[in-house]
């Protein structure tokens, strides 16, 4: 089962900085296609910053996104995962807490960042393998078996 450190392994690691505005962010997320970002303080995780947080915080209330500091309406309280947690892991997390995306940390250094979209990919892909493994061992016919068979129907 692949751990969390795993599926980051490799990846850049994409962020923005806390002293950023909201408009700066949603700029950022839109660029890169991404529907929330890990907001670093002096290389330290401080927050997240979701298209929810945009909603609620900033759109909803009238705030102005170029005048609004990210730190201000960003989340605060956060779920995180450790490189060695599993996939599954991880997902209970996500759906304990109700959150779609997962900051994965070693102590206060961010590695990587999830989304539920990324842990659904990994599910499908191990199920996939599952799957293979298991139609291999159901239509295996041992080469003496089929031996036999091919001389009987001769």
């Amino acid at each position: 089962m692949k751990t969390v450190g795993e599926i980051v392994r490799g990846r850049g690691l994409l962020y923005v900085d806390s002293q950023a505005t909201v408009f700066e962010a949603t700029a950022f997320m839109d660029r890169h296609r991404i529907g929330a970002v890990p907001i670093l303080e002096e290389g330290r995780l401080v927050g997240v910053f979701s298209e929810r947080d945009l909603m609620t915080r900033v759109v909803v209330p009238g705030g102005d996104p170029r005048a609004t500091p990210i730190q201000d309406v960003m989340t605060r309280d956060l779920v995180v995962a450790e490189p060695a947690d599993t996939y599954e892991k991880a997902g209970a997390k996500m759906v304990a807490r109700g959150c779609r995306h997962l900051p994965i940390v070693d102590g206060e250094r961010l590695l990587g960042f999830l989304s539920l979209r990324d842990l659904l990919q990994v599910e499908i892909e191990e199920q996939a393998e599952s799957l293979a493994m298991m139609t291999h061992y159901v239509q295996y016919i041992p080469p003496d078996v089929e031996q036999r068979f091919r001389d009987a129907t001769s």
